[in-house]
């Protein structure tokens, strides 16, 4: 298996505005070897969202990659962002490259 180049983004603060308020900046990341497959597609409730649409990927990192993911966004395969839904948490003994899987997803409408 081999996995692919994806771009995690965050959020970084980048000075205030007049009300001292703090004003965030989004700031690329690119993260290698990542294994994304897509994930389910399912259509959101119409009392919640009219026409609106979920749209998820499975995503698993490698172990090399340490870094907390909660509240970032990522982009895969040149796509719009997507946010990581939680913080996922590393399995404790995985035998492959990968051992943190996480969901991606965004909802239209």
């Amino acid at each position: 298996m081999r996995g692919e180049t994806v771009i995690v983004q965050r959020q970084t603060e980048t000075g205030r505005n007049s009300r001292n308020e703090p004003r965030f900046e989004w700031a690329d990341e690119t993260v290698n070897d990542v294994l994304v497959a897509p994930g389910a597609l399912a259509d959101v409730a119409d009392a919640t969202r009219p026409a609106g649409v979920r749209v998820e990927w499975s995503l698993f990192w490698p172990k090399t990659y340490t870094k907390s993911l909660a509240g970032c966004r990522v982009r895969i395969r040149g796509g719009e962002p997507l946010t990581i839904i939680g913080d996922p948490q590393p399995y404790a003994s995985a035998p492959t490259r990968w051992n943190r899987p996480s969901e991606a997803g965004r909802t239209d409408g």
